[in-house]
């Protein structure tokens, strides 16, 4: 991404997110805000990781992390915002609860939104401080983790479990992202809903164990999509393989 890139995943603390952090480290060596819990070994071998807490459906958790991050960041702005936070709960049509499409939609969609608001001024700072043309991930973006099981076209792996909740917020995260790009796009930001694949994650085995995708592999290759995206790709819905997916 380039070493002046300022990275914050939210949901790190493991799976997908926490893999993220990991690459990204390796890879071009940014300042990742991340959900990991304090004391590990983790923050320590890598100074310019940072651990933060942030619960992404509390609204003062959001503001006292986006103030921590100010702080950390001084001068610069936040150049990339990766909504990972997500939660899934098994359910079917006939099982479904209110209880369950709220809390799902509150993580899930609420949760995005709220983080996105309290850190968009850095993200704007970030974009109206490079001297990058377009829009990029380098520059200012915004990277919401969908899932191809809220394609209402593809309505992927049906037949392994309904998660009715689940399947309607990423539908939901897929409609806040392209409106992010209507709202932020003049501002330099670029917004794009990536679906990660069917990961050999705690989310994903607790569908079914066949998930056959290694986070490893997911996260390679999300972070391989993401340096080619432009101003051509605001908006749209991706899969960790840069296909572009149906809504």
């Amino acid at each position: 991404m380039g070493e002046a890139t300022y990275v914050l995943v939210t949901g790190a603390n493991r799976g997908i997110g926490l893999e993220l952090v990991k690459q990204l480290l390796g890879k071009s060596n940014p300042h990742s805000g991340s959900l990991r819990p304090a004391g590990t070994r983790m923050e320590s071998e890598h100074p310019n990781l940072v651990i933060i807490a942030l619960e992404a459906t509390d609204p003062a958790s959001v503001k006292a992390a986006a103030t921590r991050v100010e702080e950390h960041l001084k001068s610069s702005g936040l150049n990339l915002l990766i909504n990972k936070a997500g939660i899934a709960r098994l359910s079917t049509l006939e099982s479904e609860t209110a209880e369950g499409m709220s809390l799902v939609y509150a993580t899930n969609v609420t949760g995005p939104l709220l983080v996105s608001q309290a850190f968009l001024p850095l993200l704007k700072k970030a974009a109206q401080g490079s001297n990058q043309k377009g829009l990029s991930c380098s520059k200012a973006a915004i990277v919401n983790m969908s899932s191809e099981a809220g394609s209402i076209q593809n309505v992927l792996i049906w037949h392994v479990g309904q998660v009715i909740a689940y399947r309607c917020s990423k539908a939901a995260l897929n409609m806040l992202t392209k409106c992010q790009s209507l709202g932020y796009g003049g501002d330099g930001i670029l917004s794009v809903a990536v679906h990660p694949g069917w990961v050999q994650t705690d989310m994903g085995i607790s569908l079914s164990p066949e998930a056959p995708l290694t986070v490893d592999a997911s996260v390679r290759g999300i972070l391989n999509v993401l340096p080619t995206l432009s101003e051509k790709d605001n908006g749209a819905f991706m899969s960790w393989e840069g296909k572009v997916l149906p809504w």
